[in-house]
Parts: structure tokens; sequence; C-alpha cells
């Protein structure tokens, strides 16, 4: 069985007007598989990415969570039962959108805001001029959503449960008191759907929208912004969990959450640096490595280092390499270090205040 990648689109058809239509939607949307069933195709049109399944439910079931979304070209009742078992949370479900056979409509099912599902649907339909169908309620009013603006703005979204109760706000345009002090969720609504809170956000309903670690109402709606970049500086073979330990114990003192970290950064001389990569990979954050140059480019470095320039010939790393993903950012804690790992943050340029 193909080994298929996170992000693809998987199309799906039990009939054969239902594979005539699979085809013409993977003309138009890029990275797609159809998948469609032996009773109604003998073999795959040559030079298509295609596979023929025997199975229907056993096949979803082996596919379901290896796709970015799905198009089910069968009735929506049937793709309810057969995908509700594999339904975990709308913050990772794949998008899910069902077309009839006939093309006439494409309803967005699953995962219609942060999957894709409506955006999939719209682009589904226009592929065979049929009616996408939405039903969440902040679209059909033309109301912005809160998870829409989270994912826009790659915010991550701590308190899931409390989307629902946002974006019910909106619809009943009840103001919602908004600690946002970068201004990120601000510039995604009107004046009149938000009032000053306060950091302990009291208030609600209320949406806490920054990297600070505040006691806040369960109701809250908590939203990590990506704004601080970590500089990492490592003695050779360090191992993974001493770099996660350490910085999780300066974030905790810091009131920090390490959901708001943007980017880790080194020198390059650490790119096969295997605790770090590991440590890279765990948390899910990419690493920014830069040269010898770029890293002496950096002029506002608090505490320089004489071991580190003698022996790696920079002034700096960890703060250097902070500032310098940070796209010049202000650093906001000099480094801190232990005998194996010494660690920096800045605050990205664009979010410094």
């Amino acid at each position: 069985m193909a080994d298929f990648t996170q992000g693809r689109i998987g199309i799906w058809a039990i009939t054969s007007g239902g594979y005539a239509l699979a085809l013409k939607i993977q003309d138009r949307i890029s990275d797609s598989v159809v998948f469609v069933s032996s009773t109604s195709v003998s073999s795959p049109v040559s030079g298509r990415d295609i596979h023929i399944f025997s199975s229907l439910g056993k096949r979803i079931r082996q596919e379901f969570n290896r796709f970015k979304g799905h198009v089910f070209i069968f009735s929506t009742g049937i793709a309810v039962r057969l995908i509700c078992p594999m339904l975990k949370s709308k913050l990772t479900d794949p998008a899910v959108v069902v077309m009839d056979d006939n093309g006439q409509y494409v309803i967005s099912l699953v995962s219609g805001h942060i999957g894709g599902a409506n955006e999939l649907a719209v682009q589904t339909a226009g592929a065979v001029d049929a009616v996408p169908v939405i039903t969440t309620a902040t679209d059909v009013n033309n109301l912005p959503a809160i998870d829409m603006i989270a994912k826009k703005n790659s915010l991550y979204i701590q308190t899931p449960y409390n989307i629902k109760n946002i974006n019910m706000a909106f619809l009943q345009k009840k103001p919602v008191f908004l600690y946002d002090p970068f201004d990120i969720v601000k510039n995604e609504i009107s004046d009149s759907m938000w009032v000053q809170g306060t950091q302990d956000c009291t208030e609600t309903p209320g949406v806490f929208c920054s990297h600070e670690i505040c006691e806040v109402p369960r109701e809250t709606m908590i939203l990590r912004p990506p704004v601080l970049t970590v500089g990492i500086g490592c003695n050779r073979n360090t191992p993974a969990h001493e770099i996660e330990n350490f910085l999780l114990k300066i974030f905790e003192e810091q009131g920090w959450s390490v959901k708001s970290i943007y980017r880790f950064a080194s020198s390059d001389i650490k790119q096969d640096e295997q605790g770090l990569i590991a440590f890279s990979e765990d948390m899910k954050i990419k690493v920014d490595f830069f040269t010898r140059e770029q890293l002496n480019s950096v002029e506002t470095i608090e505490n320089p280092s004489e071991i580190v320039e003698k022996h790696l010939g920079v002034k700096s790393v960890c703060e250097a390499a902070a500032i310098l993903s940070g796209n010049k950012g202000k650093l906001i804690m000099a480094k801190r270090k232990t005998p194996n790992v010494t660690l920096a943050v800045a605050m990205r340029r664009e979010f410094s205040i």
C-alpha cells in the first residue's frame, strides 16, 4: 500500500458516476488521490494516482488520518456512519466533505474551520459546477470565527472547548472582553465586537491572547501567539531531555507559555547535534541555524563570551541566534546556562512592544 503523506486530499467514489466526478475533481485539486470501488472500475486510468478498493469501510479506516482532507462522493449517511468512530477533535480531524454522485451539492461535513472543510467544499464545488453547502453559523452570517482567526494567525488554541462560547458571542452581537497586547485578534474583528479586558480576564466572555501565563476563569478563551524565539547553545552530545528540562524551568520561572515559541535557533555547527534535533522534533518547533558571519552581525549582545569566541569565532551563540531568528527582535531574557545548555529568549520584531 502506498505511504501517503499528511496534506494530500483523498477523493472517494463507489459508483461509475462518482468515479467520473472524482477524475474531474482530481484535475482541479493538486496532490489528490482517487479511491474507487472495484465494482465501479476494472482498472485505473493510466498516469493518475488512483487506487481500487474492495471494502470501503476498511480502506477508509486505513487512510482516514493519513490525509489532510477527504471528498466522499456518496450519501451523507454512509459517510457519517463510517467516520464517526474515528473523529477525535476539531483541532486534529481531517476535513470531510460529501458530494452526491450527480454532482449537484457539496456539503462541508467535518472540520469546517480549522480543518479547512469549508474551503475544500468550495474548491470541490467549483471543479464540477456544484453548489457548496456551508452550515457553520459564523460563515452563513458573514461573521468572523475565533478558530479561523487563530488558524490564520498561527495562534495555538489552548482552550478549544471555549471556541463555541466566543463564536456564540459574535453571533449574538455580544462584545467579548479581550486581552490582546499584540493586537492580533483586534485586527481581525470590528471595534463593536470587543471591549478592553484585564490581564486576569475575570470578565466573560473573554479572550486572552498572550504568551504570558495567568490565572484566568475556565470560560476564558486562551490563545498563544507565536511571538518568542529561543536561542540555544549546548555542549556536544547533550541529550534532548536536558535541553527540554532547562527550557521548561526557565519558562515556568518567567511565566511564559512554551506554546508561544515560534522558533529555536543556534549556530550552524549544531546542525548535526542529535540532542538538539531530537528536542526540536519532540517539541514540533523548527530550528533556525545561523553562520558565524550572521551571528557576528548582531550588535546588541548583552553578554558576549570570550570562551565561545575563542572556540567558535563568535561573540555569542544563543543571544545572537534568538535575535536573528526573531527578525532582529528584542532580547527579553539574556542568556541563562547550566553546565551543558545555554538559553536566551527574544521577542519577534513584529511583536515587540
